[in-house]
């Protein structure tokens, strides 16, 4: 094995996107049990955030918040549908949109749910101040890659 090389670009060690992807990873580990709990995977929590706060939310506005296309945004509101958390109609306004509604077992949840931020801000650990910064620096990340063409 060769020794490690601040300046090599290559090395494992030196790329953010590893560190991301790892740190990453051990946190939705660290939801799942938090999350089990209330019969919700990751991204369907994250949806359930949203829907929480945006009372008859449009599919599409749903899908550009959370970053998701239609064919992956789908079937997750299905099974949330099927979980009796989400009821999807129509827009009274323009019948070709889709609206979420969260039904009063989706409002049950909500409740279980105010412990899981406070849990898992204690299971990362750190300064609050360094947990902003850190959202703040991958909001900035996001948005940089969210600007670049892809050749």
């Amino acid at each position: 094995m060769t020794s490690k090389d601040d300046n090599d670009p290559l090395a494992l060690e030196n790329q953010v996107c590893f560190s991301l992807y790892s740190a990453t990873n051990a946190m939705i580990r660290a939801y799942r049990p938090l999350l089990d709990a209330i019969d919700l995977t990751y991204p369907q929590y994250l949806a359930m955030m949203v829907l929480w706060r945006h009372h008859g939310i449009s599919v599409k506005t749903l899908g550009e918040q959370l970053h998701l296309d239609s064919g992956t945004l789908t079937p997750l509101l299905k099974r949330l549908e099927l979980k009796g958390l989400v009821q999807r109609g129509r827009c009274e306004q323009d019948e070709r949109v889709r609206v979420l509604h969260v039904t009063k077992a989706g409002k049950a949840l909500h409740a279980q749910a105010q412990t899981i931020p406070e849990t898992m801000r204690c299971q990362v650990g750190g300064e609050p101040q360094d947990m902003l910064q850190l959202k703040l620096l991958c909001e900035q990340a996001l948005k940089h890659l969210n600007q670049v063409k892809p050749e």
